[in-house]
């Protein structure tokens, strides 16, 4: 599937939910797979490109049925074209997050679980690499830690680069605790094959997906996602060397948590929310607990898992959801002048 397949126009807000920014038009970009979810978006040599998984359902259910890691570009947000599918026999690949490396590759972060039939038998963290052009990838390998140790029972679920240094939060999951996080670790790296941890996050929640960014004075960022107690997302917050943390609730509970700093270093965040059942928004805020309902997109039961990327004074925005019937990929773009309206009226 290639180009635009379906338009939807929102042009009102609904009752009880936020001020909706006008005109926001929003994309179906990718239906090909059975199920396809979990993306991630990048700007790379001038073009956007996307990250998700394909497969038959949101976990495997028997044999065959592996996720795989599929990449799309485009120039415009409009017209995409595949460029790589990342596979590796017995394991299903997911939640494929994007990086650009300090040399120059684009870097994919993903989950490997394994299965039988639909048991989750275990999971590590595997890595790819573009070559320069962005349009090669390296077969998916396994993360390691820096004693040589493979990283088993671990999640590391994004990388984001810093002054030539890549970090992660790694989220290590006990034999039958399913996605119960029994330990949260920031984890760096300087090559994305060979890790290390540097401190622990003492948060309590069963606390799993994170995001971190940078504020340009330095601090560490990182949105954290909750699952038990009262569910809310956590913001924590660290400077180097990154060993000692402090940690903000947000007032929501937040579902593939993920985030930027605009230029003004305001946040503008997307996850799914789930009142009154779960769908996609984008929040913005100067604060981390100041954070508003800026945008409810269409969206409906299986969805989230936003990617994002600022360009132009525009975000520009992927998600997955099922509110039409199949599990699909779409896209927006909305400038940022309207996501932040409500807090210059």
């Amino acid at each position: 599937m290639k180009g635009i397949a379906i338009l939807l126009l929102l042009v009102s807000a609904k009752p009880g939910l936020c001020q909706q920014p006008p005109d926001v038009v929003v994309t179906k970009i990718w239906d090909d797979g059975q199920h396809n979810a979990f993306t991630d978006l990048i700007r790379f040599k001038g073009k956007f490109y996307c990250s998700f998984r394909e497969g038959a359902s949101h976990v495997p259910r028997g044999a065959g049925t592996d996720g795989k890691v599929r990449i799309i570009r485009s120039a415009d947000g409009k017209n995409w074209e595949s460029v790589a599918v990342l596979a590796k026999e017995g394991v299903d690949l997911r939640d494929p997050k994007l990086s650009v490396t300090p040399s120059g590759q684009l870097m994919v972060m993903m989950g490997g679980s394994i299965y039988e039939g639909s048991q989750l038998k275990g999971f590590a963290p595997r890595v790819s690499f573009s070559d320069k052009t962005g349009m090669h990838f390296s077969p998916p390998e396994d993360v390691v830690f820096e004693d040589g140790s493979k990283a088993s029972g671990s999640w590391i679920w994004r990388v984001t680069w810093h002054h030539g240094v890549g970090y992660g939060i790694d989220y290590g999951v006990g034999a039958g605790e399913s996605n119960a996080a029994s330990a949260l670790w920031l984890v760096s790296t300087t090559d994305g094959k060979q890790f290390k941890r540097v401190s622990t996050l003492d948060l309590d929640g069963s606390p799993n997906e994170a995001t971190i960014r940078f504020h340009k004075d330095g601090t560490m960022h990182v949105l954290i996602r909750r699952e038990a107690g009262d569910r809310k997302a956590v913001m924590a917050t660290s400077r180097a060397p990154f060993t000692s943390w402090a940690y903000e609730k947000l007032a929501h509970p937040l579902g593939g948590p993920n985030f930027l700093f605009d230029r003004k270093q305001r946040l503008v965040v997307g996850g799914r929310l789930h009142e009154p059942e779960a769908y996609t928004a984008i929040l913005t805020g100067d604060t981390a607990t100041g954070l508003e309902e800026a945008v409810h997109l269409p969206s409906k039961g299986d969805n989230s898992y936003p990617g994002m990327a600022i360009h132009k004074n525009k975000l520009w925005f992927s998600y997955y959801s099922s509110h039409e019937g199949k599990t699909s990929i779409y896209f927006t773009t909305i400038p940022l002048r309207q996501l932040f309206e409500r807090m210059i009226q």
